[in-house]
């Protein structure tokens, strides 16, 4: 996540170790302050478009597409309460390829069968009596009654293979699917972050609405 989001995180001063004073700080970012946007937008559908990420579109591009600033990036991950972006963000395609071989070690093993899906299957009438793509084993076959033929029926073999590389690029398209906040209610989320952002008084190492400093200790050698 970057400016504007940095701007407002609040800072910490955290004993220097490095240095004989007890006394002496290091001003840093508080990063484990985190914003989020609030219940009562987030939970609401008509505050955001739907949108499917394109190619390798990262967050900065979306962005700069939706808000006409990448700086933004890190509102389309908190829209969609992404934390970590190289687990729920689709990979680029050098990515993904390069996740395959360390997880499957080479082609055969990401071309090896991960599991078997059902085929789409229609009785005499028309009607689907099972749906494509339910988790089964191999050679699945089920049975039905057939009100037409007004008689049991047997299908035999109605499941496919599906391959590790199949499987892990379903799960990557299934990210592309993510929310974008309207661009007419930026100004209301960015306001909320100021306000979520800053130290509330009486607060447990309270310096100012901006500071929080750690307790004066330090531990020698």
């Amino acid at each position: 996540m970057s400016r504007p989001y940095f701007r407002e995180v609040p800072n910490f001063n955290y004993v220097n170790l490095d240095s004989n004073v007890s006394s002496e700080f290091i001003q840093m970012k508080n990063l484990f302050k985190r914003a989020k946007i609030r219940d009562d937008i987030l939970d609401n559908v008509r505050f955001f478009n739907k949108y499917s990420i394109v190619g390798d579109e990262r967050p900065d591009q979306v962005a700069l597409k939706f808000y006409n600033d990448e700086k933004f990036d890190w509102l389309v991950l908190l829209s969609n309460n992404i934390i970590n972006i190289r687990d729920e963000w689709p990979l680029d395609n050098d990515s993904f390829m390069n996740y395959l071989i360390a997880k499957y070690e080479n082609e055969a093993g990401y071309s090896a069968v991960h599991h078997y899906e059902t085929l789409e299957y229609k009785d005499n009438n028309g009607i689907i009596v099972l749906p494509k793509g339910l988790k089964v084993s191999e050679g699945y076959q089920f049975k039905y009654y057939d009100s037409f033929l007004e008689q049991i029926v047997t299908v035999n073999n109605i499941s496919q293979p599906v391959t590790n590389y199949e499987y892990e690029l379903e799960e990557q398209e299934k990210k592309r699917d993510i929310f974008i906040l309207k661009p007419e209610y930026l100004g209301v989320v960015l306001n909320d972050l100021k306000k979520l952002m800053k130290y509330k008084e009486g607060t447990e190492q309270f310096v100012s609405s901006t500071l929080k400093q750690a307790n004066n200790i330090k531990l020698y050698d």
